[in-house]
């Protein structure tokens, strides 16, 4: 099967010979007719299959043969991330070259200006992410009277984000005769809500749902703490120059692993949160010309970025959830070329290890290399499998540890066993004190203190032996309350005592 065989437009067939694509991918031998046909449709693949071209040649070939009926835009796709969406944008100008489409791509990060000439001047394809579109419809700067398409890309992704409230609201502004294409690469509940709520009548297209690409080697080294940075510098030294994608938890994590990289003598940048748009464009297309060779990233990185060259995946923190693990492991092994995924474990993430097997449904292989085994024991003691694909909540918010659940629990411990304040208290003993055992009458019944009224503190005299208020001198007043006359007592000083003068 060929391009050829889809009928379309010259100026696309072109473009894609140009780009040295020869046969469609699963997914756009499936999912392309659908498109050309008008139908809705819901996309579920893997990343690192050819999604983004999947939608964008039919959608640029209808474009292409039937004229606009406005000058809205007639097509609108929304991404996540920054990265995917100048992703996608690059893709569309490479498949839009020799014809008069225009397309832009609006983000935040950058200024608004910009964008707003470009929208002025009028486009046919709108590439964005839902954050910075919403602002823009609200400050009237764009209409889409004339929508025709409308692709929700990686829309997993975009709900774990937050992004559900923003999207709803741009629905609210498009019209209801649309075609609506949804792509994402798992389904969880609010996923078929949506395509319940915005599709009509969807075709469903499923091509390798919830499985890595087969052409990724995995490997799970077992590792302590400290040996994973000696550990990973062993493995860039085998690598040699292939490309590197290795992947924090944290911001600072990967900020500091790129720093230690680069003094080691290699070419690594970061790509995290922290960074402004135009640092995070940088380090993305140093990447991908090979002027770094390391790419240490957040999950940020894990989504969409299509880097076609990228031969190791190093999981230097394991990830979050079973879903993150395979989205990680999609940046290589792309386009039908081997790749190799490496991931660094401690004794406490065995329980997610359990959880990404059982997710992958096979057992993932075990690798050890010499002079960075784990401490003896380490892995004795692992912790069980997490009862879902999250990780158990750390920090603030956790469930409180050592409360009354585990008193309880430890009920069958031997009574000299347990601390002196989980001890149940016996009767009184006959013949004790009755100030050497607790008091068990009610609060109000008790005498607030046994010695005479005179030398109790005033605060634990009876209110009727207390000096009337009336009659008391205000520290910081001008004298007492009933005083109104004029002839007011004079201020007490603060310090000593003594009348003011």
């Amino acid at each position: 099967m060929s391009f050829d065989s889809f009928c379309l437009h010259d100026s696309l067939i072109a473009n894609i010979k140009r780009a040295g694509y020869e046969t469609p991918t699963p997914i756009q031998a499936e999912a392309v007719p659908h498109v050309m046909e008008g139908r809705d449709l819901m996309g579920l693949a893997q990343t690192g299959t050819g999604k983004t071209a999947a939608f964008l040649l039919p959608i640029l070939h209808r474009l292409l043969t039937t004229p606009a009926r406005t000058r809205s835009p007639r097509t609108l796709i929304l991404a996540p991330t920054r990265e995917l969406a100048e992703q996608i944008f690059r893709s569309t100008l490479d498949f839009m070259r020799g014809t008069r489409l225009r397309a832009t791509v609006i983000y935040g990060g950058v200024g608004m200006f910009p964008q707003v000439r470009a929208l002025r001047q009028g486009v046919d394809v709108i590439v964005a992410c839902p954050g910075r579109l919403l602002d823009h419809l609200n400050q009237g700067n764009v209409r889409f009277d004339g929508l025709e398409t409308l692709v929700l890309d990686e829309a997993d992704h975009m709900f774990d984000m937050g992004f559900l409230p923003d999207i709803k609201r741009i629905l609210a502004a498009l019209p209801a005769k649309r075609q609506t294409l949804l792509f994402s690469a798992t389904m969880p509940p609010a996923i078929s809500g949506l395509a319940g709520e915005t599709l009509t009548d969807p075709v469903t297209v499923r091509i390798g749902h919830l499985a890595p690409l087969s052409t990724v080697e995995h490997a799970i080294y077992p590792v302590s703490h400290n040996q994973k940075a000696p550990l990973l510098l062993h493995l860039l030294g085998e690598a040699g120059k292939e490309s590197v994608i290795v992947f924090t938890r944290t911001k600072h994590r990967a900020k500091n692993l790129a720093q230690q990289l680069c003094r080691s003598g290699h070419k690594a940048t970061c790509l995290q949160g922290n960074l402004s748009q135009r640092q995070r464009q940088i380090a993305m297309d140093g990447f991908r010309r090979g002027s770094f060779q390391i790419l240490v990233a957040t999950d940020i990185a894990a989504r969409g970025i299509d880097v076609s060259q990228v031969a190791h995946v190093v999981n230097f923190d394991i990830p979050d959830t079973a879903e993150a693990y395979t989205h990680r492991i999609g940046r290589t092994g792309r386009a039908e070329r081997d790749g190799q995924a490496h991931t660094f474990v401690t004794g406490e993430d065995m329980g997610m290890v359990r959880a990404i097997e059982s997710h992958m449904k096979k057992p993932l292989p075990r690798r050890s290399v010499e002079g960075f085994e784990p401490e003896p024991g380490e892995f004795r003691r692992s912790a069980p499998a997490p009862r879902s694909a999250a990780r158990p909540r750390q920090g603030y918010g956790a469930p409180r540890q050592g409360g009354y659940g585990d008193r309880q629990r430890q009920g069958d411990r031997p009574y000299g066993d347990r601390p002196y304040g989980d001890r149940p208290r016996g009767p009184r003993p006959e013949g004790a004190r009755a100030d050497s055992v607790r008091d068990d009458r009610p609060r109000s019944d008790r005498p607030r203190s046994d010695r005479p009224a005179a030398d109790r503190p005033r605060s634990d005299r009876p209110r009727t032996e207390r000096q009337p208020a009336d009659d008391r001198r205000s520290t910081f007043g001008l004298g007492s309350a009933d005083n109104r006359s004029g002839n007011q007592r004079p201020r007490r000083a603060y310090n000593d005592g003594a009348s003011a003068a």
